[in-house]
């Protein structure tokens, strides 16, 4: 996904870089309102992290402005005005949806997420995924690799899902605690070497070749290689 974001402190703007980045997300950044403004009606995104108060043009008046202009962008505000009537504001400004400084990443992503789903054209939803010759049916929960039926408990089913839904990047130790475990383990914890080698053991060791892959430091990578 390629997300801009608007955003003029120098801090703030790395934090919400780095975070998006490490999702494995394109993100171009803008520290003036203006040149945000320009940037996101010259160039094609999937979603916009605008922060409300920016030198050059405000962010409300960027979210006008593209919406008059017929961008329809996913838009998500940050403020750290928290008031009921700044987030109604922000809201019928064309925002599509309002968080309050500060915040955590987390909420930030999930939001950021939600935001995208809603926009969506598509009245199909996504039922299958495929990767090579791994495939999962998110409706019945069926799992198949190479046509044979692989047996999943819940919470390996979700570890695959994420793998699956970011197959061919690296997802790092933090992203399967956000993501799959909700933040509810310590991230010293070996719950995610534990899975990760349950789930290793049964979509890779009857098969050809391996889709699991180990990224020393980084994280974990599926991917369908041969």
């Amino acid at each position: 996904m390629r997300i801009l974001v608007i955003e003029d402190d120098i801090d703030t703007a790395a934090y919400l870089v780095k975070g998006l980045k490490e999702y494995g997300h394109n993100v171009d950044v803008a520290h003036d309102g203006r040149d945000g403004f320009f940037m996101a009606l010259d160039q094609s995104y999937e979603a916009l992290v605008v922060d409300r108060m920016l030198p050059g043009m405000d962010g409300l008046s960027i979210i006008r402005a593209i919406r008059t202009a017929g961008n329809q962008t996913p838009s998500l505000i940050l403020s750290a005005l928290g008031e009921v009537d700044a987030r109604v504001e922000g809201l019928r400004a064309g925002g599509d949806d309002y968080l309050v400084k500060p915040f955590a990443f987390s909420e930030l992503f999930a939001r950021l997420e939600a935001i995208v789903r809603r926009n969506l054209t598509t009245t199909e939803q996504i039922t299958n995924l495929t990767v090579g010759e791994l495939e999962m049916d998110l409706l019945s929960h069926e799992v198949k690799r190479n046509h044979q039926t692989i047996d999943l408990q819940p919470r390996e089913f979700r570890l695959l899902e994420f793998l699956m839904r970011n197959s061919g990047q690296v997802v790092t130790r933090t992203m399967l605690l956000e993501n799959v475990w909700d933040y509810n383990f310590d991230p010293q914890t070996n719950v995610i070497d534990v899975h990760i080698s349950r789930l290793r053991s049964k979509i890779d060791k009857q098969f050809g070749f391996p889709m699991l892959h180990t990224v020393r430091g980084s994280g974990y990578v599926l991917r369908d290689e041969h």
